[in-house]
């Protein structure tokens, strides 16, 4: 008997996205489910997601809705846009 011990690649949003300031990094994970935090707070919002194409619906455990849209490599959530860790912009001084 052989095993194909190959699983599929994870989707290619999963990972850790943060604001240019580094002050909101939401986590989307490979079971469906998000942690975003925002500042010192850990855990600020969690709940779940589905992917549709470039589109992302997040539920989060308490029941209030959200959606996203992955542009050219950048998560534009609601208000806020998201970039890949350590892909963010510099900030110029």
């Amino acid at each position: 008997m052989t095993m194909n011990s190959t699983s599929p690649a994870p989707h290619p949003y999963i990972g850790m996205w943060v604001t240019a300031d580094g002050f909101i990094r939401q986590e989307l994970l490979a079971n469906g489910r998000y942690d975003e935090a925002r500042g010192d707070r850990k855990s600020a919002y969690t709940g779940r997601y589905t992917v549709t194409g470039n589109h992302i619906d997040y539920v989060d455990d308490i029941g209030f809705t959200a959606t996203g849209d992955v542009r050219d490599g950048v998560l534009y959530h609601e208000h806020l846009v998201l970039y890949r860790e350590g892909e963010q912009p510099t900030r110029s001084a």
